[in-house]
Protein backbone atom coordinates (compact mmCIF):
# COMPACT_ATOMS: atom_id res chain seq x y z
CA UNK A 1 0.00 0.00 0.00
CA UNK A 2 2.96 2.46 1.01
CA UNK A 3 4.75 1.75 -2.19
CA UNK A 4 1.22 2.42 -4.46
CA UNK A 5 1.14 5.79 -2.42
CA UNK A 6 4.65 5.91 -3.35
CA UNK A 7 4.47 5.58 -6.94
CA UNK A 8 1.52 8.03 -6.92
CA UNK A 9 3.12 10.66 -5.64
CA UNK A 10 5.23 11.64 -8.59
CA UNK A 11 2.49 11.36 -11.07
CA UNK A 12 -0.04 13.73 -8.93
CA UNK A 13 3.14 16.18 -9.46
CA UNK A 14 3.82 15.57 -12.91
CA UNK A 15 0.16 16.11 -13.70
CA UNK A 16 0.16 19.43 -11.31
CA UNK A 17 3.28 20.19 -13.02
CA UNK A 18 1.48 19.89 -16.36
CA UNK A 19 -1.73 21.36 -15.18
CA UNK A 20 -0.09 24.90 -14.04
CA UNK A 21 2.02 24.80 -17.45
CA UNK A 22 -0.70 24.55 -19.54
CA UNK A 23 -3.08 27.23 -17.43
CA UNK A 24 0.25 29.47 -17.87
CA UNK A 25 0.63 28.79 -21.41
CA UNK A 26 -3.47 29.76 -21.67
CA UNK A 27 -2.89 33.15 -20.05
CA UNK A 28 0.71 34.20 -22.04
CA UNK A 29 -2.19 33.40 -25.30
CA UNK A 30 -4.52 35.86 -23.94
CA UNK A 31 -2.70 38.30 -22.86
CA UNK A 32 -2.78 42.10 -23.95
CA UNK A 33 -0.35 42.62 -26.79
CA UNK A 34 2.19 45.35 -27.48
CA UNK A 35 5.27 45.71 -29.07
CA UNK A 36 8.06 46.74 -26.83
CA UNK A 37 10.66 49.69 -27.53
CA UNK A 38 13.64 47.92 -29.10
CA UNK A 39 11.77 44.85 -30.20
CA UNK A 40 12.62 43.30 -33.73
CA UNK A 41 9.66 41.67 -35.31
CA UNK A 42 10.07 39.00 -38.32
CA UNK A 43 7.68 38.04 -40.92
CA UNK A 44 8.42 34.23 -41.55
CA UNK A 45 6.51 32.25 -43.67
CA UNK A 46 5.60 32.01 -47.78
CA UNK A 47 4.44 34.07 -50.17
CA UNK A 48 1.78 35.54 -47.55
CA UNK A 49 4.21 37.52 -46.28
CA UNK A 50 6.71 37.88 -49.22
CA UNK A 51 3.96 39.81 -51.66
CA UNK A 52 3.71 42.68 -49.04
CA UNK A 53 6.67 44.04 -49.70
CA UNK A 54 4.73 45.44 -52.40
CA UNK A 55 2.66 47.01 -50.05
CA UNK A 56 3.95 46.94 -46.45
CA UNK A 57 0.57 46.80 -44.74
CA UNK A 58 1.31 44.73 -42.24
CA UNK A 59 4.24 46.58 -40.93
CA UNK A 60 2.51 49.97 -41.39
CA UNK A 61 -0.14 48.85 -39.28
CA UNK A 62 1.79 47.91 -36.59
CA UNK A 63 4.79 50.55 -37.03
CA UNK A 64 1.92 53.28 -36.62
CA UNK A 65 0.47 51.58 -33.75
CA UNK A 66 3.07 52.50 -31.07
CA UNK A 67 4.62 55.66 -32.69
CA UNK A 68 7.06 56.70 -29.90
CA UNK A 69 8.62 52.73 -29.74
CA UNK A 70 11.65 51.77 -32.03
CA UNK A 71 10.71 48.54 -33.41
CA UNK A 72 12.94 46.69 -35.86
CA UNK A 73 11.20 44.71 -38.68
CA UNK A 74 12.26 42.22 -40.75
CA UNK A 75 9.99 40.44 -43.34
CA UNK A 76 11.70 36.59 -44.49
CA UNK A 77 9.00 35.72 -46.35
CA UNK A 78 9.75 33.17 -49.29
CA UNK A 79 7.57 32.08 -51.80
CA UNK A 80 6.77 28.19 -52.21
CA UNK A 81 8.28 27.91 -48.54
CA UNK A 82 7.47 25.60 -46.62
CA UNK A 83 8.76 24.92 -42.87
CA UNK A 84 11.91 23.21 -43.94
CA UNK A 85 13.03 26.17 -46.19
CA UNK A 86 12.44 23.85 -49.24
CA UNK A 87 11.94 26.98 -51.45
CA UNK A 88 15.56 28.68 -50.07
CA UNK A 89 17.46 25.82 -51.82
CA UNK A 90 18.11 27.85 -54.75
CA UNK A 91 22.23 28.49 -54.12
CA UNK A 92 23.71 25.15 -53.52
CA UNK A 93 23.65 22.04 -51.56
CA UNK A 94 24.52 22.44 -49.02
CA UNK A 95 24.07 24.70 -47.19
CA UNK A 96 20.21 23.03 -47.41
CA UNK A 97 17.52 25.03 -47.70
CA UNK A 98 16.76 24.52 -44.24
CA UNK A 99 19.89 25.61 -43.03
CA UNK A 100 19.44 29.27 -44.56
CA UNK A 101 15.81 29.02 -43.52
CA UNK A 102 18.04 28.59 -40.03
CA UNK A 103 20.39 31.23 -40.99
CA UNK A 104 18.14 33.82 -41.68
CA UNK A 105 16.03 33.58 -38.90
CA UNK A 106 19.43 33.69 -36.38
CA UNK A 107 20.80 36.34 -38.34
CA UNK A 108 17.91 38.84 -37.90
CA UNK A 109 17.75 38.34 -34.08
CA UNK A 110 14.19 38.59 -33.61
CA UNK A 111 12.09 39.09 -30.33
CA UNK A 112 8.89 38.23 -31.99
CA UNK A 113 8.25 36.02 -35.39
CA UNK A 114 4.79 35.94 -36.82
CA UNK A 115 5.30 32.43 -38.39
CA UNK A 116 2.80 31.61 -41.67
CA UNK A 117 3.15 28.12 -43.35
CA UNK A 118 1.00 25.75 -44.20
CA UNK A 119 -0.66 26.41 -47.71
CA UNK A 120 2.36 25.08 -49.41
CA UNK A 121 2.18 21.98 -47.23
CA UNK A 122 -1.76 21.48 -47.42
CA UNK A 123 -0.70 20.36 -50.76
CA UNK A 124 0.21 16.66 -49.82
CA UNK A 125 -3.00 16.58 -48.28
CA UNK A 126 -3.63 14.74 -44.58
CA UNK A 127 -1.13 12.16 -45.07
CA UNK A 128 1.91 15.16 -45.12
CA UNK A 129 0.35 16.78 -41.49
CA UNK A 130 2.57 14.34 -39.19
CA UNK A 131 5.49 15.57 -41.10
CA UNK A 132 4.81 19.28 -41.45
CA UNK A 133 3.61 19.52 -37.56
CA UNK A 134 6.96 17.47 -37.29
CA UNK A 135 8.60 20.21 -38.75
CA UNK A 136 6.92 23.00 -37.47
CA UNK A 137 7.54 22.32 -33.94
CA UNK A 138 11.38 22.43 -34.81
CA UNK A 139 10.56 25.93 -36.37
CA UNK A 140 9.16 26.59 -32.79
CA UNK A 141 11.50 25.27 -30.69
CA UNK A 142 14.66 27.21 -32.27
CA UNK A 143 12.21 30.28 -32.26
CA UNK A 144 12.54 29.13 -28.45
CA UNK A 145 15.76 28.97 -28.52
CA UNK A 146 16.37 32.21 -29.89
CA UNK A 147 14.62 34.04 -26.74
CA UNK A 148 11.88 34.99 -29.34
CA UNK A 149 7.76 34.73 -28.56
CA UNK A 150 5.95 32.99 -31.99
CA UNK A 151 2.55 33.75 -33.18
CA UNK A 152 1.16 31.39 -35.20
CA UNK A 153 -0.72 32.09 -38.47
CA UNK A 154 -2.96 30.10 -40.55
CA UNK A 155 -3.01 29.91 -44.61
CA UNK A 156 -5.13 31.55 -46.35
CA UNK A 157 -7.71 29.70 -48.74
CA UNK A 158 -8.11 29.67 -52.17
CA UNK A 159 -10.68 32.27 -54.05
CA UNK A 160 -11.26 30.53 -56.99
CA UNK A 161 -15.41 29.95 -57.88
CA UNK A 162 -16.72 27.76 -55.81
CA UNK A 163 -18.42 25.91 -58.35
CA UNK A 164 -14.88 24.35 -58.88
CA UNK A 165 -15.17 20.98 -56.57
CA UNK A 166 -10.79 21.34 -56.69
CA UNK A 167 -10.96 24.63 -54.83
CA UNK A 168 -13.53 23.35 -52.20
CA UNK A 169 -11.49 20.02 -51.58
CA UNK A 170 -8.48 22.24 -51.51
CA UNK A 171 -9.49 24.61 -48.89
CA UNK A 172 -11.18 21.94 -46.87
CA UNK A 173 -7.78 20.41 -46.59
CA UNK A 174 -6.28 24.20 -45.82
CA UNK A 175 -8.91 23.97 -43.10
CA UNK A 176 -7.55 21.02 -41.70
CA UNK A 177 -3.74 22.50 -42.00
CA UNK A 178 -5.19 25.40 -40.26
CA UNK A 179 -6.94 23.52 -37.01
CA UNK A 180 -3.23 21.48 -36.96
CA UNK A 181 -1.81 25.16 -36.46
CA UNK A 182 -3.91 26.42 -34.12
CA UNK A 183 -3.75 23.08 -32.06
CA UNK A 184 -0.12 23.44 -31.62
CA UNK A 185 -0.55 27.09 -31.27
CA UNK A 186 -2.45 26.36 -27.99
CA UNK A 187 -0.60 23.75 -26.81
CA UNK A 188 2.88 25.34 -26.94
CA UNK A 189 1.00 28.55 -25.22
CA UNK A 190 1.00 31.16 -28.48
CA UNK A 191 -1.23 33.29 -30.05
CA UNK A 192 -2.99 32.21 -33.28
CA UNK A 193 -4.18 34.25 -35.76
CA UNK A 194 -6.74 32.97 -38.14
CA UNK A 195 -6.95 34.49 -41.12
CA UNK A 196 -8.52 31.46 -43.03
CA UNK A 197 -12.01 32.23 -42.57
CA UNK A 198 -12.06 36.03 -42.34
CA UNK A 199 -10.69 36.44 -45.52
CA UNK A 200 -13.39 33.57 -46.82
CA UNK A 201 -15.79 35.71 -45.91
CA UNK A 202 -14.72 39.33 -47.48
CA UNK A 203 -13.78 37.85 -50.23
CA UNK A 204 -17.79 37.55 -50.74
CA UNK A 205 -17.90 41.23 -50.56
CA UNK A 206 -14.74 42.39 -52.39
CA UNK A 207 -12.33 41.38 -54.95
CA UNK A 208 -8.81 40.59 -52.60
CA UNK A 209 -6.54 38.78 -55.12
CA UNK A 210 -6.30 39.43 -58.61
CA UNK A 211 -5.49 35.19 -58.78
CA UNK A 212 -7.48 33.78 -56.27
CA UNK A 213 -4.25 32.98 -54.82
CA UNK A 214 -2.41 35.97 -53.98
CA UNK A 215 -3.56 38.88 -51.92
CA UNK A 216 -2.97 42.53 -54.15
CA UNK A 217 -3.32 45.79 -51.79
CA UNK A 218 -7.50 45.69 -51.04
CA UNK A 219 -6.17 42.32 -49.49
CA UNK A 220 -3.27 43.10 -47.99
CA UNK A 221 -5.22 46.51 -46.46
CA UNK A 222 -8.04 43.44 -45.01
CA UNK A 223 -4.86 41.22 -43.68
CA UNK A 224 -3.40 43.54 -41.62
CA UNK A 225 -6.86 44.75 -40.09
CA UNK A 226 -7.34 41.23 -39.13
CA UNK A 227 -4.07 40.92 -37.62
CA UNK A 228 -5.19 43.96 -35.46
CA UNK A 229 -8.53 42.57 -34.49
CA UNK A 230 -7.14 39.20 -33.21
CA UNK A 231 -3.98 40.76 -31.63
CA UNK A 232 -6.93 42.77 -29.50
CA UNK A 233 -5.83 45.96 -30.86
CA UNK A 234 -8.72 48.62 -31.12
CA UNK A 235 -10.18 50.87 -33.72
CA UNK A 236 -7.82 53.06 -35.41
CA UNK A 237 -9.49 56.74 -35.22
CA UNK A 238 -12.60 58.56 -32.59
CA UNK A 239 -15.27 59.18 -34.18
CA UNK A 240 -15.35 63.33 -33.17
CA UNK A 241 -19.28 65.05 -32.47
CA UNK A 242 -19.17 68.97 -31.62
CA UNK A 243 -22.25 70.56 -30.89
CA UNK A 244 -22.65 73.84 -32.06
CA UNK A 245 -24.29 76.87 -30.93
CA UNK A 246 -23.45 76.57 -27.31
CA UNK A 247 -20.83 78.52 -25.58
CA UNK A 248 -17.78 76.75 -25.43
CA UNK A 249 -19.15 74.28 -28.22
CA UNK A 250 -19.47 70.72 -26.76
CA UNK A 251 -16.85 68.29 -28.23
CA UNK A 252 -15.82 64.71 -27.84
CA UNK A 253 -12.98 62.74 -29.02
CA UNK A 254 -9.64 63.84 -30.31
CA UNK A 255 -11.16 67.27 -30.78
CA UNK A 256 -10.70 70.30 -29.22
CA UNK A 257 -12.13 73.90 -29.63
CA UNK A 258 -10.10 77.30 -30.81
CA UNK A 259 -10.96 79.75 -29.12
CA UNK A 260 -14.49 78.76 -28.32
CA UNK A 261 -15.84 82.08 -27.06
CA UNK A 262 -15.49 82.82 -30.64
CA UNK A 263 -16.98 80.56 -32.15
CA UNK A 264 -21.11 80.55 -33.87
CA UNK A 265 -23.30 77.93 -35.29
CA UNK A 266 -21.57 78.87 -38.64
CA UNK A 267 -18.16 79.09 -38.25
CA UNK A 268 -16.00 76.39 -36.31
CA UNK A 269 -12.47 76.10 -35.64
CA UNK A 270 -10.80 73.26 -33.67
CA UNK A 271 -7.96 70.53 -33.24
CA UNK A 272 -7.76 67.29 -33.80
CA UNK A 273 -4.93 65.24 -32.45
CA UNK A 274 -5.36 61.72 -33.58
CA UNK A 275 -3.04 59.06 -31.84
CA UNK A 276 -2.87 57.22 -35.00
CA UNK A 277 -2.42 57.24 -38.06
CA UNK A 278 -4.85 55.87 -41.04
CA UNK A 279 -3.77 52.68 -43.09
CA UNK A 280 -3.80 54.45 -46.28
CA UNK A 281 -6.38 53.38 -48.58
CA UNK A 282 -6.28 50.54 -51.62
CA UNK A 283 -6.76 51.71 -55.25
CA UNK A 284 -10.05 50.70 -54.90
CA UNK A 285 -11.75 52.50 -52.53
CA UNK A 286 -15.20 50.85 -52.18
CA UNK A 287 -13.72 47.38 -50.90
CA UNK A 288 -13.01 48.71 -47.57
CA UNK A 289 -16.14 50.14 -46.34
CA UNK A 290 -16.88 52.60 -43.77
CA UNK A 291 -13.69 52.68 -41.90
CA UNK A 292 -12.30 57.08 -42.11
CA UNK A 293 -12.59 58.48 -39.00
CA UNK A 294 -16.75 59.93 -38.20
CA UNK A 295 -17.02 64.10 -37.99
CA UNK A 296 -20.31 64.72 -36.91
CA UNK A 297 -21.36 68.43 -35.81
CA UNK A 298 -25.09 69.20 -34.80
CA UNK A 299 -26.67 72.32 -34.57
CA UNK A 300 -25.35 74.13 -37.44
CA UNK A 301 -28.25 76.22 -39.35
CA UNK A 302 -29.65 74.98 -42.71
CA UNK A 303 -27.36 75.13 -45.51
CA UNK A 304 -23.95 73.94 -46.68
CA UNK A 305 -20.33 73.57 -45.08
CA UNK A 306 -16.81 72.90 -46.39
CA UNK A 307 -14.33 71.63 -43.91
CA UNK A 308 -10.55 72.45 -43.99
CA UNK A 309 -7.89 71.09 -42.86
CA UNK A 310 -4.53 73.13 -42.28
CA UNK A 311 -6.29 75.80 -44.96
CA UNK A 312 -6.65 72.56 -47.30
CA UNK A 313 -10.07 71.48 -48.46
CA UNK A 314 -11.79 68.20 -47.06
CA UNK A 315 -15.02 67.66 -47.98
CA UNK A 316 -18.42 69.77 -48.51
CA UNK A 317 -21.75 68.86 -47.02
CA UNK A 318 -25.20 69.67 -45.88
CA UNK A 319 -26.10 70.64 -41.99
CA UNK A 320 -27.97 67.73 -42.34
CA UNK A 321 -25.32 65.46 -43.24
CA UNK A 322 -23.13 67.03 -41.06
CA UNK A 323 -25.63 66.19 -37.99
CA UNK A 324 -25.46 62.56 -39.11
CA UNK A 325 -21.76 62.25 -39.38
CA UNK A 326 -19.50 62.46 -42.64
CA UNK A 327 -16.40 59.84 -43.32
CA UNK A 328 -13.54 62.40 -43.71
CA UNK A 329 -11.23 59.76 -46.24
CA UNK A 330 -8.33 62.32 -47.37
CA UNK A 331 -6.15 64.99 -46.16
CA UNK A 332 -2.65 65.72 -44.66
CA UNK A 333 -2.80 62.67 -42.58
CA UNK A 334 -3.69 60.54 -45.15
CA UNK A 335 -0.49 61.96 -46.98
CA UNK A 336 1.51 61.52 -44.16
CA UNK A 337 0.03 57.96 -43.76
CA UNK A 338 0.84 57.19 -47.39
CA UNK A 339 4.06 58.55 -47.55
CA UNK A 340 5.16 56.69 -44.57
CA UNK A 341 3.91 53.47 -46.45
CA UNK A 342 6.39 54.54 -49.44
CA UNK A 343 9.34 54.35 -46.72
CA UNK A 344 8.64 51.12 -45.54
CA UNK A 345 8.19 49.72 -48.53
CA UNK A 346 11.42 51.57 -50.27
CA UNK A 347 13.71 49.97 -46.76
CA UNK A 348 12.01 46.41 -47.50
CA UNK A 349 13.09 46.63 -51.02
CA UNK A 350 16.45 47.37 -49.76
CA UNK A 351 16.44 44.81 -47.17
CA UNK A 352 15.24 42.02 -49.87
CA UNK A 353 18.01 42.60 -52.18
CA UNK A 354 20.33 42.26 -49.19
CA UNK A 355 19.78 39.05 -47.88
CA UNK A 356 18.58 37.33 -51.36
CA UNK A 357 20.47 39.60 -53.90
CA UNK A 358 19.38 37.88 -57.71
CA UNK A 359 23.14 36.86 -58.13
CA UNK A 360 22.83 34.99 -54.79
CA UNK A 361 24.79 32.01 -56.48
CA UNK A 362 27.64 34.29 -57.29
CA UNK A 363 27.88 36.59 -54.12
CA UNK A 364 26.62 33.98 -51.53
CA UNK A 365 26.90 30.56 -52.87
CA UNK A 366 29.31 28.06 -54.31
CA UNK A 367 30.53 30.78 -57.31
CA UNK A 368 31.33 33.19 -54.65
CA UNK A 369 34.79 32.51 -55.57
CA UNK A 370 33.90 34.68 -59.21
CA UNK A 371 31.78 37.94 -56.75
CA UNK A 372 32.17 37.45 -53.89
CA UNK A 373 33.89 40.75 -53.23
CA UNK A 374 30.62 42.43 -53.54
CA UNK A 375 29.44 40.80 -49.89
CA UNK A 376 30.94 44.30 -48.68
CA UNK A 377 28.80 45.93 -50.91
CA UNK A 378 25.50 44.12 -49.31
CA UNK A 379 26.57 44.76 -46.06
CA UNK A 380 26.67 48.80 -46.95
CA UNK A 381 23.24 48.36 -47.56
CA UNK A 382 22.61 48.22 -43.80
CA UNK A 383 23.59 52.34 -43.29
CA UNK A 384 20.49 53.19 -45.69
CA UNK A 385 18.41 50.33 -44.14
CA UNK A 386 19.13 52.03 -41.18
CA UNK A 387 18.85 55.69 -42.39
CA UNK A 388 15.01 54.60 -44.02
CA UNK A 389 14.13 53.36 -40.20
CA UNK A 390 15.27 56.96 -38.96
CA UNK A 391 12.84 58.55 -41.12
CA UNK A 392 10.33 56.17 -40.70
CA UNK A 393 10.64 56.90 -36.90
CA UNK A 394 10.23 60.64 -37.77
CA UNK A 395 6.91 59.79 -39.85
CA UNK A 396 5.20 57.35 -37.49
CA UNK A 397 3.32 60.13 -34.68
CA UNK A 398 0.24 61.86 -36.41
CA UNK A 399 0.78 65.78 -36.26
CA UNK A 400 -1.98 67.73 -34.73
CA UNK A 401 -3.57 69.55 -37.50
CA UNK A 402 -6.59 72.84 -37.56
CA UNK A 403 -9.76 72.28 -38.70
CA UNK A 404 -12.49 74.65 -39.70
CA UNK A 405 -15.63 74.41 -40.65
CA UNK A 406 -17.14 77.64 -42.92
CA UNK A 407 -20.41 77.87 -44.76
CA UNK A 408 -20.10 77.20 -48.58
CA UNK A 409 -20.48 80.54 -50.35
Amino acid sequence: MKLRKMLARPVCIFVLFFACGLAAAQTRSNASFALKNGERVVFLGNSLFENDFQYGYLELALTTRWPDRDIIFRNLGWTGDNVYGVARSTITNPPTGYDLLMEHLTKAQPTLVFVAYGGIEAQDDEAGLPFFREGLIKLLDKIDQLGANAILVSPMPILLPDSSQNVAKRNAMLETYATAIAQLASARGKRYIDIFKPIQEISKKVSLTDNGIHLNDVGYYHLATIFEQSLGLGPRNQPITITAGKVPAVTSGPAKMLNAGDNTTTNLSFTVNDSLLPLPRPTDDRAVGSDAPIVTIKGLKKGYYTLTADQEQLISASAKEWENGVAIKQGATFVQARELQQMIVKKNDLFFFQYRPLNTTYILGFRSYEQGRHVKGLEEQSILIKWLEGQIALSRKPKSRIYQLTPLK
